[in-house]
């Protein structure tokens, strides 16, 4: 991960916080995981210091935190753009995971299908990742089977490395 991907993330974890988004808060814990990979990533900020440092005891105190790593890093307000920016780095991202082996592909494909895809307005070149994470997840679908997830995440992994190799 480098510091675009890890801002992306952050910038999406603070568009989820958003009353009308309606995803949920994420939880404390990920904000806090937010925090270590952005520090690791090479992003600095006082209060990011002290984000990804919290201990479990200590996680009630990340909200609070992570909007002052907000307003220190300048990424406030959000931007339909900027975050918009943010959700295709981090899908890029994903993907080349996924195509590299460091990523789960079902795993992969929901993250991408549910939290950039839909978020996107269905772009045609994450739709394999949509249509797989669809199908891993609907209840009429024998997706259940190993043999059918097996099928699901080979298609995830050659739509990532088409992807990767396209450019």
């Amino acid at each position: 991960m480098d510091e675009r991907v890890a801002l992306s993330l952050i910038r999406m974890a603070a568009a989820d916080m958003l009353p009308a988004v309606g995803w949920g808060q994420p939880p404390d814990a990920q904000l806090v995981r937010l925090g270590v990979d952005a520090l690791c990533a090479g992003v600095d900020s006082p209060s990011l210091a002290q984000l990804a440092g919290l201990g479990r005891n200590e996680y009630g105190e990340a909200r609070d935190l992570f909007v002052c790593v907000l307003d220190e890093l300048g990424l406030v307000p959000l931007t339909g753009d900027t975050l918009a920016d943010a959700r295709w780095i981090v899908a890029r991202w994903w993907i080349g995971e996924i195509a590299a082996g460091r990523l789960e592909p079902l795993e992969g494909a929901m993250l991408i299908g549910f939290q950039v895809a839909t978020e996107l307005g269905h772009p045609a070149a994450l739709e394999p990742f949509f249509d797989a994470a669809m199908a891993a997840t609907d209840p009429d679908h024998d997706s259940s089977s190993s043999s059918a997830k097996a099928d699901i995440a080979g298609r995830v992994v050659r739509a990532a490395r088409e992807f990767v190799a396209a450019g």
